[in-house]
Order: structure tokens, then C-alpha cells, then sequence
């Protein structure tokens, strides 16, 4: 967006965010994990990618057992990240860049090391005695129901002090909050007015519709034989047998999302994006982000999966069009949680080629983006050893699902043992095949993902169509895929071939080809000829 529109209240609509894992990004005092200090030092060339703001995952204080997810104290800053002072000058220089910074909120659950549950599991009369989710054994002493936790096992733990068993959706050491009460809601709603004030622009909701669960712990029924399973989750998981419709995506929701929206409407300009794992993902995602009193944007798992045919990307467009309404989508291909796009979507194509149409693609759908830390470089999944495996979830599922290591292992910066991420060895080795496509590598040639991403992300900027347009599906063939973005100022035809054989297809209206993007292709009249892994933008008649 230009500076005019950058300013603008709204901001976030169309917006790129570019997600930083900080304990991957740069090791500023060389203890082998990153920190809020390394962050700040590579902010100018966050900036340069021309994203519109950042996205930080956790850095409060923690045991860590769930690497930041479990949060012991939502107001501190961990001291493995530094100190609060730090974080102001991250957000100084952020805000000096004309950058947005939107930090992580992991309200459903908190840690088991939380003053809160310490108290709350302390007996049943203490002040907080309900604010987590507690239940009696059945009468033969087995778990209330039958909810699974996404970690593998049941979601319910035994307490021989309360003699009781409390819900965690996560790791044992996770316990989920009870949003039925109300002093736990204001609790939450408190702990984020702390960082609006301090001059955060927004939030990434984690697991937005995990907040309630059903009064009357009912059990989930199995998925029918057949059937889709749950997205988001790896298919040697339990978890994915059942249809979660008693534990999570509660109707109760979406009254505390419009208490979130009204502490974010008295700050004009913040913003939040919900995390959504859910049965029905794109129909959720409609319902949190529609009618501007809840989410602002939300994403979902349907572009962070394996598929990603043509035919696979015109299902969820076509789906999402249909129950979108006024919703406002954030799409990404790869986050902290998932296999690398260049691995899960392109193992089979184009190592350079392939990221970077996969990368116009994804900023050329309607909605805001997130683009994850090495995403600009076309990292692959990194292999890392299982004597190096740092994450619980593939400590349990090993070796059919290794975890998410593969994906937050350090940030290359240079061509050199660490990658210029450290000093020391790092708390994940570094990928050996990352090395080559290190930040200074591909600072130099003009080909390069690294270059290419700057390249459409200007390219973005200057058509407006492309960042708040209205999208409609054109038929390209089977092959390719093709859509209009439309603004009041412009009509764009965005075609990518996202294979690796050239491709022709007569144009279902006439244009011209635009330039400035990095991508080839030859226009014969009305027929369009792509090569592999190319993108063509054309500027339609009226």
C-alpha cells in the first residue's frame, strides 16, 4: 500500500504480515536462541520485503514446554527473549519502519506453572476454583468423556488434590481456561488491553474457537466411515477420528468475540486474525469474520495441507466465495505449525521456480496474507535428526508425524556453519540445503525467491485491485488457474501455471499484459501462453 493507505484505519484489509518464530530468527547474545534484540536488528530487512507489518509468536514467560504456547505470565516478557524494554524498542524501530507488530495471544490455555491454576487446582473452594475446566470421574474413575487432546492421548488429566480431572485441548501441562466465567473472560481481556496500551497494533488469536466447551461434556461422535477428516491434524492422530462439535467452536464464541471487537474498536487501527482448526474450517472462518463486530480476518488450515492442484485451490476459492459474505479471509501456505510449503506443496517441482508462482499466487488472492519467515527464501522442510527433536508433538507421534521441528529450525541469514543466526550451536540445527539459499546469497542475484517476493509485493502495492478487489474464478482450464480481481479503479486477469510444462488458454476477455511482476508470458491475440511456473497479470478492457 502507499504511504496514504498505509496510514489508513484499516490497513490490516489487504495487509501482509510477515510471521516471525523468535526463537529462529537471530540470536543477538549468542545463547543459540533467538531474541526480541535479534529481531529489532533485522527489521530493516523485514522492511524491505515491503510487508505491511509483523507477526510475533510467543516471547512470555514460560517453562517452555510448548515452546512459548504455554504461557505462565501473559504480561511477561521471557527472559530468554530479554526484558520489556527490548520489546519497546523492537516496537520503536517497527513503528519508525512504518511497520505494524501484532503479537501472539494464547488465551484458551494457559500453563500449569500460571499463578491462576496453581490456585485453581489447590482445592475447590479457592477463588479461582472455576476458572479452569474440572469434572468428576465417571463412577469407575475413567476420564468425563471421551475428548481427545490434539497431542496425542485423552484431553483429561487426573488431580489427586481436587481429586477431579481437568481438560487440556494440548499437553497435560496445558490446562484449558473456563470461558464461561466471566472473570476469566475480563482476566483475558485485561491482559490484552496491557499491550494495546503499550502500543501493539493487533493480535494472532491462537486456537480462536477453542475457547469454550459444552456445560454438559458430551462426547464427540466419530467421523462416518468415509468421511474427511479433521484439517490441521496429521491422520496417524487420533484426534482426527472424531467430529469435534461438543469441545470446540462453541456458539458461546461468538458473544466473546464481539467483547474482544469492542476492546479493539476503543483503539482504531488494531487489528486481530484468528487461528481456525476446525471440521468445517471456511465455514467458520465466515462466521467469526462476518459482519464486522467480531475477528477482523481469520485463517484456516485449507492452504496449509497437502493438496495444491488448480482444480484443489478453485474448490476453496469457489467454497469460500460462496459463504464469505462480508467475511475477510488471511491465507497463508506455511506457518510454525506445518511442513514447509516448498516441501508439502512443491516436493516435486521446481526448487526456485516453484516458491516463487506458489508466492504470487498467494498474494494475488483476495484477503490479507501471512508470509512465514523464510517463506521469501523458498525454504525446505529441514530434516532434523530425532536426537535433536525439540517438539512434543513428534516426540509422541514419531516416526509418522516428526513434529514441526522441520519448519522452525534457524533463519539463514549467511552461508556459514550457523547461517549467521549464531555464534553457538542453536537450540535447532541448521538445514545444510538451507545454506545456499541464505538471505545474503539471494540478496544478490536478481532471480531469486528473496527478489521475486520484493518484486510482487511492489507490484501489489500499485494495483489496488490485487490488496481489496472483489475475486471472481474464470475458466483457464483445468491446468491453470485463473481469476479476476476487480477494484473501482481496475480490472485485473491473474493466471498462474503452477506446473512444469508450458500451458496455453484462450483469454475469456481481452487485455494487456502487465509488467513489473518477474514473470514471463506471451499474449497471441486472445491466447495466453505460460511457461513453467509462471504468472501472468493482464489489465482487462472495460
Amino acid at each position: 500500500m502507499d504511504p496514504k493507505m498505509q496510514d489508513n484505519l484499516t490497513w490490516w484489509r489487504g495487509g501482509v504480515i510477515y510471521q516471525i518464530y523468535p526463537r529462529s530468527f537471530m540470536d543477538a547474545n549468542q545463547d543459540g536462541i533467538g531474541d526480541l534484540a535479534g529481531i529489532t536488528e533485522k527489521l530493516d530487512y523485514v522492511a524491505s520485503l515491503n510487508v505491511d507489518g509483523i507477526w510475533l509468536s510467543p516471547f512470555f514467560t514460560s517453562p517452555m514446554l510448548d515452546f512459548g504456547y504455554d504461557v505462565s505470565d501473559y504480561r511477561g516478557i521471557d527472559p530468554m527473549f530479554g526484558t520489556l524494554d527490548d520489546f519497546k524498542a523492537l516496537l520503536t524501530k517497527a513503528h519508525a519502519l512504518g511497520l505494524k507488530v501484532m503479537i501472539d495471544q494464547v488465551i484458551s490455555h494457559s500453563s500449569d506453572q500460571h499463578p491462576w491454576f496453581r490456585e485453581s487446582r489447590a482445592d475447590r473452594t479457592n477463588a479461582k476454583a472455576d476458572w479452569y475446566v474440572w469434572a468428576d470421574p465417571k463412577p469407575d474413575g475413567t476420564p468425563p468423556n471421551n475428548w481427545l487432546s490434539i497431542f496425542g492421548g485423552p484431553a483429561w488429566t487426573f488431580d489427586s488434590r481436587r481429586r477431579q480431572y481437568y481438560l487440556h485441548n494440548f499437553l497435560t501441562s496445558q490446562p484449558d481456561l473456563n470461558f464461561h466465567h466471566p472473570e476469566v473472560r475480563q482476566a483475558q481481556l485485561d491482559n490484552m488491553r496491557f499491550w494495546l496500551e503499550l502500543g501493539v497494533d493487533g493480535f494472532r488469536l491462537d486456537t480462536v474457537n477453542f475457547y469454550f466447551h459444552d456445560v454438559e461434556l458430551r462426547d464427540n461422535p466419530p467421523v462416518p466411515a468415509g468421511e474427511a477428516k479433521t484439517l490441521g491434524a496429521p491422520e496417524a492422530n487420533p484426534y482426527t477420528w472424531q467430529r469435534h462439535v461438543h469441545d470446540i467452536s462453541r456458539p458461546e464464541n461468538l458473544d466473546f468475540l464481539r467483547e474482544l471487537r469492542a476492546l479493539m474498536d476503543e483503539l482504531p487501527g488494531t487489528t486481530t486474525v484468528g487461528e481456525i482448526g476446525d471440521d468445517n474450517p471456511l465455514e467458520r472462518m465466515a462466521e467469526y469474520t462476518a459482519g464486522g463486530d467480531k475477528l477482523h480476518m481469520a485463517y484456516t488450515f485449507d492452504l496449509l495441507n497437502a493438496p495444491h492442484s488448480p482444480a484443489y485451490l478453485r474448490k476453496v476459492i469457489e467454497r469460500f466465495q460462496r459463504l464469505a459474505g462480508d467475511a475477510w479471509p488471511c491465507w497463508a501456505t506455511s506457518n510454525h505449525d506445518v511442513e514447509r510449503s516448498a516441501s508439502r506443496w512443491g516436493q516435486d517441482e521446481d526448487p526456485v521456480a516453484y516458491p516463487k508462482v506458489m508466492l504470487a499466487m498467494l498474494f494475488s488472492l483476495r484477503g490479507s496474507v501471512c508470509l512465514y519467515q523464510g517463506e521469501e527464501l523458498g525454504l525446505p522442510e529441514a530434516d532434523v535428526p530425532f536426537e535433536r527433536i525439540q517438539d512434543p508433538y513428534g516426540k509422541v507421534l514419531w516416526p509418522e508425524f516428526k513434529g514441526r521441528d522441520g519448519c522452525r529450525t534457524p533463519m539463514p541469514w549467511r552461508q556459514d556453519p550457523q547461517g549467521g543466526f549464531s555464534g553457538v550451536e542453536p537450540w535447532l540445527p541448521v538445514e545444510e540445503r538451507h545454506l545456499p539459499l541464505a538471505v545474503e546469497v539471494q540478496q544478490a542475484d536478481p532471480d531469486s525467491p528473496l527478489n521475486a517476493t520484493r518484486a510482487l509485493l511492489d507490484f501489489r502495492r500499485t494495483h489496488p485491485a490485487l490488496f481489496d478487489g472483489d475475486l471472481s474464478l474464470v475458466d483457464v482450464g483445468e491446468e491453470l488457474l485463473g481469476f479476476i480481481r476487480q477494484s473501482d479503479d481496475e480490472r485485473l486477469l491473474c493466471v498462474f501455471n503452477l506446473g512444469a510444462k508450458t500451458l496455453s488458454t484462450a483469454l475469456p476477455q481481452s487485455g494487456s499484459l502487465l509488467q513489473g511482476h518477474g514473470f514471463v508470458a506471451a499474449l497471441d491475440g486472445d491466447v495466453l501462453t505460460l511457461p513453467a511456473y509462471q504468472a501472468a497479470y493482464l489489465k482487462l478492457d472495460r
